[in-house]
């Protein structure tokens, strides 16, 4: 079993400067964690393309099985990179299934 997680985010700032580093600055934390949290399978992470009303960045990570999943969220690494993308956001989706 595979399980796929997703997160998307809405950034905070207003500025689109701002908005550009901060959307870079998730992606690159997040792909850091590649090879640092063992459990990670497949990771890919993106600023949204077209702007507007979708989502600003996104996660799409694969896990072995839910406790590869929960060894990632739990992992240091992990929590240092969320305590960041908590302060450049302001709202968060998520959803984790199996493929």
């Amino acid at each position: 079993m595979t399980i796929r997680h997703i997160v998307a985010w809405k950034l905070a700032a207003t500025d689109a400067d701002q908005r550009v580093e901060d959307a870079a600055g998730i992606k690159t934390r997040l792909l850091a964690l590649d090879g640092v949290v063992p459990s990670i399978r497949a990771i890919s992470v993106g600023a949204d393309v077209l702007g507007g009303e979708n989502w600003d960045v996104a996660i799409v990570a694969d896990f072995d099985d839910v406790e590869g999943l929960r060894e990632y969220i739990d992992h240091p690494a992990h929590q240092e990179v969320v305590t960041y993308v908590r302060s450049v956001v302001s709202s968060r989706v998520a959803v984790d299934f199996e493929l």
